[in-house]
């Protein structure tokens, strides 16, 4: 959508330029001061009737284009972001980055590709124990989210992605993650691969699988359905 042609507004037709420039203040406002990237669908709710909001949004990335900040498509939604060759800049003001270890970074990549998944279900991709306290972390970070219950002995809980994680690695949607090919383009998969490896198509849909059940409302984040040795 932010690539597409904008049509421009008809001069004659006053009330029509009238509306479609207040609509671009609007949008703009709604923007700026939102915390989080707001979609088509919330910003259309408070524009002129009659007007196309995409339109609106693609003149405001047109605008925003070569400024100091960008209007970028994120999370399923819209947000301006500082544009990417002035982020040096704000690196002495912004805060600390999240360092993650090296099994924390493994345990979300598991669970970005293979959501709704379950902790012995990362456990038996790993190959290792996983610690409560990893997938804690994730959790604290607003990146990773308790889904349902899997419809199996113990009713494990199932994890998930949330749109802080989209938001934070700059992506639109979910399946904009790399695929195999870009894997090992980036060098992240090096040497021979073995002919059954593959990266799954990842979906973060909302909703509960057929194999999944609610939570329920006396869940305790320390009851995640799994016992075992946890070790990273």
């Amino acid at each position: 959508m932010m690539g597409a042609a904008v049509e421009p507004i008809e001069e004659d037709d006053e009330g029509g330029a009238e509306a479609f420039a207040r609509a671009l203040r609007i949008v703009e406002a709604l923007l700026f001061a939102s915390a989080v990237p707001l979609s088509a669908e919330e910003l259309a709710r408070s524009v002129p009737a009659g007007i196309d909001v995409e339109q609106v949004l693609a003149r405001l990335a047109a605008a925003y284009a070569s400024r100091g900040v960008n209007l970028r498509q994120v999370a399923g939604g819209f947000a301006f972001r500082t544009a990417p060759d002035l982020g040096y800049l704000l690196a002495a003001e912004a805060e600390p980055p999240r360092k993650l270890s090296r099994a924390a970074l493994e345990v979300l990549a598991i669970i970005a590709y293979h959501q709704p998944v379950t902790r012995a279900e990362i456990e038996e991709i790993r190959g290792v124990a996983t610690a409560r306290g990893t997938l804690d972390i994730l959790l604290e970070a607003g990146w990773v989210r308790l889904r349902g219950r899997r419809r199996s002995p113990g009713r494990p809980v199932t994890y998930g992605t949330t749109p802080g994680f989209l938001d934070h690695f700059g992506l639109d949607r979910i399946d904009d993650l790399p695929g195999l090919d870009e894997l090992k383009g980036a060098g992240f998969i090096e040497g021979r691969l073995t002919r059954d490896l593959t990266v799954p198509v990842p979906d973060d849909d909302p909703g509960l699988r057929d194999d999944e059940d609610p939570l329920g409302d006396l869940f305790s984040p320390l009851d995640d359905g799994e016992g075992g040795s946890q070790q990273e």
